[in-house]
């Protein structure tokens, strides 16, 4: 099997390389290779490496960069992913593509599940959300994965962030107002694969039994504030060199941003669970997994 990954310099993507390379021959794509932001170019590339199976976890992410960036976010996150759900389509070809918690309004308390009404505060959650209507469109074998909270010992995120916050200040303030699971790239990358291992043949069965759409997540769930103070426990139990003394509790509205940020970021989980038998480890653990492989670049 022939399969063509995006977005290998990112967190996700470069989880999955490793993990796809026990099903079958991984083709990554860099964005010189293969530009989203290009949408029209893709199918041309498509068929020069005629994939057996397209992976997509590329996209524009800078939520609030998107809010000025609109043309590039819905290129990357929308426009891009039709021209590939179409040519998949028309040859038949699985396509794995992922979408965000951010399609959502972020109300109430109970998880998110997959036949929730969608409603995104952001320009972000749109492109993302008209990318997921896009691959439906096409009407081809596709599985579409919302995730949450993405992280990984390497690349730009919170987990990242704190950590050099907390070696770098005394007091920290952090949001405390917005639920969900701190979810590792790792992680998704290993759930993902499992599911394309189960039958690697009949994949458009498999993904159609989940109704092309699933909610992959770490399970738990917790604030950034206490992401944060648990990220720096870590630190502190292995030694490393900290000055974060205080971690102040704050609500979203003492933290303005650009983009508007969903307060429930929960993610129901059953049909990964039911469908696919999975499920996906605790936040709390890993994380530990993350912060140990950091460490060891701190040392």
């Amino acid at each position: 099997m022939r399969i063509l990954l995006t977005g290998t310099t990112g967190q996700v993507g470069g989880a999955l390389r490793g993990p796809l390379q026990s099903i079958g021959t991984v083709i990554p794509v860099s964005r010189a290779d293969f530009d989203l932001a290009d949408p029209l170019s893709l199918p041309g590339t498509l068929d020069q490496i005629a994939p057996d199976l397209i992976v997509n976890p590329a996209a524009y992410t800078a939520v609030d960069r998107a809010e000025d960036d609109r043309e590039l976010a819905e290129a990357v996150n929308a426009r891009a992913p039709e021209r590939i759900a179409i040519w998949a389509a028309e040859r038949e070809v699985p396509l794995v593509h992922f979408s965000t918690d951010y399609v959502f309004p972020g109300t109430g308390e109970r998880p998110w599940r997959e036949d929730d009404p969608t409603d995104p505060l952001s320009v972000y959650g749109a492109s993302k959300l008209a990318g997921e209507a896009a691959v439906r469109s096409a009407k081809g074998p596709h599985l579409i994965v919302r995730t949450s909270w993405v992280y990984a010992a390497r690349g730009t995120n919170f987990l990242r962030t704190i950590v050099r916050l907390a070696r770098e200040r005394q007091e920290l303030r952090i949001v405390a107002d917005q639920i969900g699971a701190p979810t590792s790239a790792r992680a998704i990358a290993n759930c993902v694969a499992l599911i394309i291992g189960q039958n690697t043949t009949a994949l458009p069965e498999l993904f159609a039994r989940s109704g092309g759409l699933v909610h992959l997540a770490c399970t738990g769930e917790t604030s950034w504030h206490a992401f944060a103070s648990t990220i720096i426990d870590h630190l502190k139990s292995r030694g490393v060199a900290i000055k974060a003394e205080r971690i102040v509790p704050i609500l979203t509205a003492e933290y303005p941003s650009k983009a508007q940020r969903p307060h429930n970021s929960r993610l129901d989980q059953t049909r990964l669970r039911d469908v696919f038998g999975i499920t996906a480890p605790l936040w709390t653990e890993a994380l530990t997994a993350e912060i140990d492989e950091l460490v060891l670049e701190l040392a």
